[in-house]
């Protein structure tokens, strides 16, 4: 599959991500969806017909040689009071920030 992305995918990307780009932004865009494309492209040159899909990101671990999954404790930590938090926000009611509405209900 060698299919290029032109700069009209790439300004409809733009719109539905909400995205604003002037013509040199559209260009490097551009530039860059492209070489990921490249870079997909060569990727499918391999040949994977004798390798498993990975299910679980833990399935390699056996065969590198280690038993178990180490994981950490999680711990929270209050960085920032709500008070400050909210204090930037443009629209807020009460404790919760409001943001424009992107998506419509279905009716």
């Amino acid at each position: 599959m060698n299919k290029k992305i032109d700069i009209k995918t790439v300004e409809e990307l733009a719109h539905l991500a909400r995205l604003e780009f002037d013509e040199a932004g559209k260009e490097r865009m551009l530039e860059g969806m492209n070489n990921m494309l490249k870079f997909v492209n060569k990727l499918e040159e391999l040949d994977t017909t004798s390798v498993e899909p990975l299910i679980y990101l833990t399935d390699g671990f056996a065969e590198a040689g280690v038993d178990k999954t180490i994981l950490r404790n999680d711990v929270v930590h209050q960085k920032l009071k709500l008070k400050d938090a909210m204090q930037n926000a443009p629209s807020r009611d009460s404790d919760f920030f409001k943001t424009p509405k992107v998506i419509d209900k279905p009716s």
